[in-house]
């Protein structure tokens, strides 16, 4: 069984709890505007490895991430293009009593039959998701991906149906993604969920405009800076104030 992987990093910080090693698939169905991984978009590009072979490393870092709590992690580009090879891989880590995380947009999910019983299988190695909602509403959500985020909010449902713990992240844009009626409209969301652990605000940033430009791509938000603490404490106080995190 063999993935199509952009990268890894071997101790990340940000993508979980504790240590973790991330592994950042290739491919991706969403053209998000402030995407800074736009190299990852193209699918069946990167460097082909097998599980055996992301195991062998990973076991490297073991003692070093499982003291700290942490595990793996993968994220994209969308690790949900690769569903098998993600089941493969995740039960291998479960195997090894390895912590497991996905950090996904859900933006590839479907009501396929098929892929309902993959993403089955999937969840039983799953012991977190980070999903990253983008947009509420559905029009500027398409103007900032390019695509509905109407399978996005299924997604999300499913989750909490099945009760599988998750991490909410939600990047934060000024004059797109900061709306305070935006915000409500996304925390009552949240509130219907019943599996949700922690809710993340993550300030756009610029790190990724190069990429754009080696890809020779046009960067669509060019002059928009990152938000104020003020701005991303106003989103936290909307997004948290009122949503009853599980425990």
């Amino acid at each position: 069984m063999k993935g199509f992987i952009h990268s890894i990093e071997s101790c990340g910080t940000v993508d979980g709890p504790g240590l973790r090693y991330v592994v950042f698939m290739q491919g991706c169905l969403l053209r998000c505007q402030y995407c800074h991984n736009a190299d990852t978009w193209e699918i069946g590009k990167g460097k082909e490895m097998t599980v055996e072979e992301i195991i062998t490393d990973l076991q490297t870092y073991l003692p070093f991430i499982q003291t700290s709590g942490g595990g793996i992690t993968v994220s994209g580009g969308e690790p949900l293009l690769q569903i098998d090879f993600l089941i493969a891989l995740f039960k291998e880590c479960k195997q090894l009593g390895i912590h497991t995380t996905i950090d996904t947009s859900g933006g590839c999910y479907t009501t396929e039959a098929s892929f309902q019983r993959k993403l089955e299988e999937l969840l039983k190695y799953t012991d977190l998701i980070l999903l990253d909602l983008k947009h509420i509403d559905e029009k500027k959500h398409r103007k900032l991906t390019g695509k509905t985020n109407t399978h996005i909010l299924q997604f999300a449902k499913l989750l909490s149906e099945k009760r599988i713990p998750v991490w909410i992240r939600h990047v934060l844009v000024p004059t797109i993604t900061d709306n305070q009626e935006d915000l409500r409209r996304l925390a009552a969301f949240i509130r219907t969920l019943n599996n949700v652990e922690k809710i993340e605000i993550l300030p756009y940033h610029k790190l990724g405009v190069y990429k754009w430009k080696e890809l020779g791509l046009a960067y669509p938000l060019e002059g928009i800076e990152s938000p104020s603490e003020e701005t991303v404490q106003m989103a936290y106080n909307i997004l948290q104030g009122s949503t009853p995190l599980t425990s």
